[in-house]
């Protein structure tokens, strides 16, 4: 841990119209994963728009490391259906936070990010100074499915 940067914190907010793996609906769950590290949400059942509100921290050393976001549906016996995938691009985020902004108003808008081939950003992206903190939120569209949004927060956290 000594190269640690600092870390990544991601609210993981809820789905939407994911599609449904099993008979009537899904068990989904997100899993977070940024080289070796991975991290999992709560499992939510039966429902295809999911609220976990869940947090995930990841210790963050590499800039050009990707963060990737699955999504599966639970299953007891069988291995578990996967529901669509997307990259976070914290890209501009990091951008941003590497200016060093501070005492700005709360809920002053830093950047906007526009959906493009290079981010999986299903709407435009906000990035903003909240609650002393510089955070951006997002909602993904989820990758090879056929439906399906993820709406996450992403945050850093300086480390001494």
């Amino acid at each position: 841990m000594e190269d640690l940067v600092g870390l990544l914190r991601i609210r993981v907010k809820r789905g939407m119209n994911l599609v449904s793996r099993d008979s009537q609906s899904s068990d989904p769950f997100v899993v977070v994963t940024m080289g070796s590290q991975t991290l999992k949400t709560h499992r939510v059942e039966n429902n295809c728009n999911p609220e976990w509100n869940d947090e995930l921290t990841l210790a963050f050393n590499d800039h050009n490391q990707p963060v990737i976001l699955e999504v599966y549906d639970k299953d007891t016996f069988t291995s578990h259906d996967k529901m669509g995938d997307a990259e976070i691009d914290i890209r501009p985020f990091l951008e941003i936070q590497a200016m060093g902004l501070q005492d700005l108003p709360d809920g002053t808008e830093v950047k906007r990010v526009k959906p493009s081939t290079d981010n999986c950003l299903a709407q435009e992206s906000r990035i903003a100074f909240s609650n002393g903190k510089i955070v951006q939120d997002m909602v993904l569209k989820l990758r090879n499915v056929e439906s399906g949004e993820v709406e996450i927060q992403i945050e850093w956290i300086s480390v001494p």
